[in-house]
């Protein structure tokens, strides 16, 4: 970032790099953010962009409604902030859609050399019950260097994405193994294992190492430990609620264009709510525990919306299933073929629907999910 001499283009591309980079891992995000930024260079750019344009550059991206928040932010900062960013991680925060503490902070540190740490993501235990009297945002803030805060929070992230993983580890390569909590406890608790396996006296545990080794002099640690998870212990996350499971039926109709190369209806989802502003087959929730020919029948009815003629459901050819897991939902799509012939009018008063090839269908905004059926 600090080849960039103007200000705003270099806090931009830190930002459009940090949205693309939640929930997404780096390799993913090498080659979308590259496209990314030879499309759209500055925020101008991306300002008089369509959703449409970003949906379709964001798709198989996930988490659909960065991208969104991202054009829509942009178009904020031209229109109300004549085109300069924010300079601060409070401004930051409080002005641009989509961009929290964590986004925030990494900003404002790796652009402008704002002495704030990119808290509390790196360093939050999410627990009920905190680690600490201090929060991890403060923690993040007396932490970082104060001379270098852009290079510190990275390496910090750096350390997080390749050494301190959320399984299996790397402490032996750490270089900062000597002031890890969690390694101390491992070591403490593996020594005194070590006595009890050589039949040696166990030595009263000094008074900081409470918790440890069963010490009869004090009350049972009030942090949840266990001992086979090791240093993984920490940061401790919340349980996850686990996704709901969903059934949706999908049909992809298919007709000859008139070069001759098939063709596929798609239609484009609500501007709000999961996938938004994507494009999908045609696709209707189903109830569970129906039943293939009363799934066939509630399909049938949907698709005459569609096709303006009536849809036999005895002509619907089932071809499988796909599953997709979404962050909170377990999606199953129950795909159904339907061949038509002659010409189809589609009613314009319905959601906005076309006809594309298989080439332009993936050239379009669809999910992997719709990439899968």
């Amino acid at each position: 970032a600090s080849t960039e001499p103007d200000a705003n283009r270099r806090a931009y591309a830190v930002w459009v790099s940090e949205i693309m980079l939640q929930q997404t891992q780096v390799a993913t995000v090498i080659d979308y953010y590259n496209r990314w930024m030879q499309k759209w260079p500055t925020l101008q750019a991306l300002a008089q962009a369509s959703l449409e344009e970003v949906n379709e550059l964001w798709a198989g991206l996930g988490y659909y409604s960065r991208g969104k928040r991202l054009q829509e932010a942009a178009r904020k900062v031209v229109s109300e902030l004549a085109g300069r960013m924010p300079r601060t991680a409070e401004d930051l925060q409080k002005l641009l859609p989509g961009v929290g503490r964590y986004t925030a902070g990494a900003i404002a540190s790796i652009s402008y050399g704002q002495e704030v740490g990119k808290g509390p993501g790196a360093l939050s235990p999410q627990s009920p019950a905190p680690l600490t009297a201090v929060s991890p945002r403060d923690m993040a803030n007396a932490l970082v260097d104060k001379s270098r805060p852009g290079d510190f929070n990275q390496a910090l992230m750096e350390l997080g994405a390749t050494v301190c993983v959320p399984k299996a580890p790397l402490c032996g390569e750490c270089p900062v193994k000597q002031h890890c909590r969690a390694r101390r406890r491992v070591e403490k608790e593996l020594a005194f294992a070590s006595q009890k396996l050589f039949g040696k006296p166990t030595l009263v545990p000094d008074v900081e190492d409470c918790g440890v080794g069963g010490c009869p002099l004090c009350p049972p640690a009030t942090e949840p430990w266990d001992s086979s998870l090791g240093v993984t212990n920490f940061p401790r996350k919340a349980a996850k609620k686990q996704p709901r499971a969903a059934r949706t039926a999908t049909c992809v109709l298919e007709r000859r264009g008139c070069h001759g190369a098939l063709e596929y209806l798609i239609v484009q989802r609500p501007s709000s709510g999961l996938l938004a502003g994507l494009w999908e087959f045609p696709s209707l929730p189903l109830a569970q525990g129906l039943q293939e020919e009363k799934q066939k029948e509630v399909l049938a009815d949907h698709l005459q919306a569609w096709t303006g003629r009536p849809v036999a459901a005895g002509g619907l050819r089932l071809i499988g299933e796909v599953v997709h897991i979404f962050s909170h939902i377990h999606q199953t799509y129950v795909v159904y073929s339907l061949p038509l012939d002659g010409d189809v009018t589609l009613d314009p008063a319905l959601s906005p629907s076309r006809w594309v090839t298989e080439e332009e269908f993936h050239a379009s905004a669809v999910s992997t999910a719709m990439k899968k059926v």
